[in-house]
């Protein structure tokens, strides 16, 4: 494991954290997508369905159960404990423009098909364009929370370090993913807008 790999990880973990304290403290959802969340669930679960049949490490084991915990408490938090300051009307984009595609997508172009491959394949597809109902939302208001752009900001920072960590791969360890490579980019791609945004302002 390398220092990107870390980092990245380390930063994932970290907006993931910032969503979760903005919810507790303020007691609102207000301005998160929960569309978002829910896809960023469903990547998690399709993804570390291993933690059952291969064990890596302590520390990749640890950080799975934690990304799903976490996934599920933003989810609880939003539809459930604190939904009446969850603003449906504004987190309107419709998911099935993104899990049709996906689905198909990952059915066609995976490393192996068997069951396990095929969700791990969704689940890097699917992540590409989770995000996608959060910047729609905030393009439709017009305005994001300052919390909820450092949430943002650490995702696509997470994103920037893994494109990082495989350029390091493929030098020191001749590996190359072309699925989780391709797919980091595009997720990359669709943060730069909101990266300058960020900086700007």
């Amino acid at each position: 494991m390398n220092i990107f790999r870390i980092l990245g990880d380390v930063s994932h973990l970290l907006a993931i954290i910032i969503l979760l304290l903005k919810i507790l403290k303020s007691k609102s959802c207000a301005g998160i997508s929960g569309k978002s969340q829910i896809l960023f669930a469903l990547v998690f679960t399709t993804r570390y369905l291993d933690l059952f049949t291969t064990f890596i490490s302590v520390y990749n084991t640890v950080m799975k159960v934690i990304f799903l915990i976490c996934a599920y408490i933003t989810v609880y938090m939003i539809y459930i404990k604190f939904r009446k300051t969850f603003d449906s009307e504004n987190d309107s984009f419709r998911l099935e423009f993104l899990l049709v595609p996906v689905t198909g997508l990952s059915f066609l172009e995976n490393h192996s098909f068997t069951p396990l491959e095929i969700l791990w394949t969704f689940s890097i597809y699917l992540e590409s364009v989770a995000i996608l109902p959060q910047l729609f939302m905030i393009s439709k208001t017009g305005e994001a929370e300052t919390i909820t752009t450092h949430y943002l900001f650490f995702l696509g920072l997470y994103r920037a370090l893994y494109i990082a960590n495989w350029v390091w791969r493929y030098y020191t360890e001749n590996f190359y993913d072309q699925i989780a490579v391709v797919s980091g980019v595009v997720q990359t791609i669709f943060y730069c807008d909101f990266f300058y945004l960020y900086v700007t302002k």
